[in-house]
């Protein structure tokens, strides 16, 4: 007969619980014995240079009413403003609203913007907020949207 092994971690969450030491980098890294984890903070880094959140961070815990706030290029905008969601750890859409130019946005340098979300919390613990490009086009190559995790 033989013996379970207990398995190690399979998350980054898991890996951290578990007391694994967790490099200081961007975005963070465990170190569980022959595999490594990283921290899921959504697309971030590939958008950083269109769009970027201040708050809520990735993975903050989040409660309504959500204050958003962070800044985008004004291309990312149409008539000052972008579509903004958020959906549960199941990808279903919780509300939906829009984040507004603080400035001039017709231009191509960062317009700070700022938005609120109202929600009932969800009966997950994660979820995801995601900023979309405004698109009036509706062509799909003109798509693009920054997708931040985040907890309730």
């Amino acid at each position: 007969m033989y013996e379970s092994v207990p398995e190690g971690p399979t998350t980054f969450e898991e890996c951290v619980a578990a007391g694994y030491p967790v490099e200081e980098s961007y975005p963070a890294r465990c170190s569980a014995p022959e595999k490594m984890f990283t921290e899921d903070i959504g697309n971030e880094q590939e958008r950083k240079n269109i769009v970027r959140i201040s708050y809520p961070r990735p993975n903050a815990t989040i409660t309504s009413p959500l204050s958003l706030s962070g800044e985008a290029r004004g291309t990312w905008y149409f008539e000052a403003s972008f579509p903004i969601e958020l959906h549960d750890e199941e990808g279903n859409l919780i509300v939906q609203h829009f984040a507004e130019a603080q400035g001039e946005w017709m231009t191509e340098s960062f317009v700070p913007f700022k938005g609120t979300l109202i929600f009932e919390k969800p009966k997950g613990t994660r979820g995801t907020l995601i900023l979309r490009k405004d698109n009036p086009s509706g062509l799909p190559e003109n798509d693009s949207s920054l997708i931040v995790p985040v907890r309730f």
